[in-house]
């Protein structure tokens, strides 16, 4: 993750949440006063997130300290501490809802993307992302997916071409569309392209794709379309894929095996915060 990138989302989520000041806080806890809080998982997961955490807290107050009991990516346990912050106490107390909102909703989705990737480990199929992310935490949710084991499908719509069911519509079929694609990018990128049946699959190939994508297939014809192109184009599964199916389709013998639901679906690892006594400075 880029710091400018991290800087302007934690500013406009903290933003989001605190806006003209933490009435609350500001309230009850008299300036200049320190506390110590203590992170600690409240169930099993995958963490993911804790130096967003800590910088979410050290730009309410850089002197923060915030100390990483335990690395990125690591299985945790229910109780277990994951780290210790201490400093100004009411940057702690207006902070912790942000902090605790990104590093549970990135260690969700490290926890539900590790858990597909441990079905499939035994086959030669990896596991991407795709696009169906929070709008404005994509960066975030992406990094979570590698922490969990898979891999990022394309970051927007920038730096890769995907031909979906309508470019093919308005262009005029699959082949016109590769052509234009072809046309229009740089040789070093690759075309990818979205089918839902063998015919499809065909047409793709004839064409050029280098990525051909088997869109809402069923298993059988997944595993025809495998053998058809036969090593000649990379192939990926898509479409409603999850924890009952992923096995049968990495069975197959396909590439890649998109899954949106590792960033549209994944609740919440439950994480807590608990903070001792106040000290003045």
């Amino acid at each position: 993750m880029q710091d400018i990138v991290l800087e302007e989302l934690i500013d406009r989520v903290l933003r989001e949440d605190i806006g003209t000041g933490d009435v609350t806080t500001n309230s009850i806890v008299p300036p200049g006063y320190t506390t110590i809080g203590f992170i600690h998982a409240k169930e099993a997961g995958v963490v993911a997130g804790l130096p967003v955490a800590g910088a979410v807290f050290r730009r309410l107050s850089p002197h923060i300290s915030f100390q990483i009991r335990v690395r990125e990516g690591e299985r945790v346990q229910a109780g277990q501490l994951l780290a210790r912050v201490e400093g100004e106490a009411r940057a702690i107390l207006s902070g912790e809802r942000v902090a605790l909102n990104l590093l549970q909703r990135m260690s969700g989705i490290a926890t539900y993307t590790a858990r597909l990737v441990d079905l499939i480990r035994n086959f030669k199929a990896r596991i991407v992302d795709t696009r169906k992310t929070t709008p404005g935490l994509r960066v975030l949710e992406k990094y979570a997916v590698r922490v969990g084991g898979a891999l990022n499908h394309r970051f927007g719509l920038y730096d890769a071409v995907l031909i979906k069911d309508n470019h093919i519509k308005v262009a005029g079929g699959i082949t016109r569309a590769v052509e234009l694609a072809r046309a229009g990018i740089p040789h070093t990128m690759k075309v990818e392209v979205e089918v839902e049946d063998l015919a499809g699959v065909e047409e793709a190939l004839a064409a050029g794709a280098d990525i051909i994508m088997l869109d809402n297939m069923d298993i059988p014809t997944m595993a025809r379309a495998v053998e058809l192109v036969a090593g000649r184009a990379c192939l990926e599964a898509s479409g409603k894929i999850n924890e009952q199916n992923i096995v049968e389709v990495a069975r197959t013998g396909v590439d890649f095996i998109s899954v949106g639901a590792l960033t549209h679906s994944a609740r919440f690892l439950d994480i807590s915060l608990d903070v001792g006594e106040m000290k003045p400075l």
